[in-house]
């Protein structure tokens, strides 16, 4: 009986330590990808978004900075004007202007086009991290790799 209850013992020992180990060798990554916000320090319905996301499974790291600093990287990375919204965020390789609901970001991981991203201009009402109920459709554009407004990506 004393032979039964060391093995019981040392099994449960070593599947313990498994699931220590198992659990701590993970890379730390988020189970659906890192999110960079740029966003004015003084923007609310941004950190709103950047909370949305965080529910949905993403890491996100918000960056906060001034609005002509703000409209400079906008400009450096490739944001269409007419796409501009509040703020703008990188994921996966791509650029992700605006409230993009998750469903399209994880459109476009999962699909891996060739573009620099997608955007969804303005701040439109019940849209994620905007208040209020939805209006109408989301439009979410592509951004081509010329930086420029593309085909419609997805309409939810």
């Amino acid at each position: 009986m004393n032979k039964f209850i060391i093995i019981a013992l040392l099994v449960a020992g070593v599947a313990t330590l498994g699931f220590v180990f198992t659990r701590g060798s993970s890379s730390g990554t988020p189970p659906l990808g890192q999110v960079v916000i740029h966003k004015s320090a003084s923007c609310g319905c941004c950190g709103v978004y950047a909370t949305y996301l965080k529910r949905e499974g993403y890491g996100v790291d918000v960056h906060n900075i001034s609005d002509s600093d703000l409209g400079a990287k906008k400009r450096e990375i490739g944001v269409p004007y007419e796409l501009e919204s509040c703020h703008t965020s990188e994921v996966g390789g791509y650029i992700v202007e605006g409230h993009i609901p998750e469903e399209a970001i994880a459109k476009l991981l999962a699909d891996k086009p060739d573009i620099k991203g997608i955007g969804m201009p303005g701040m439109p009402m019940g849209a994620p991290g905007m208040g209020g109920s939805k209006m109408s459709d989301f439009v979410v554009y592509e951004i081509t790799q010329d930086g420029e407004r593309g085909d419609i990506f997805m309409t939810l």
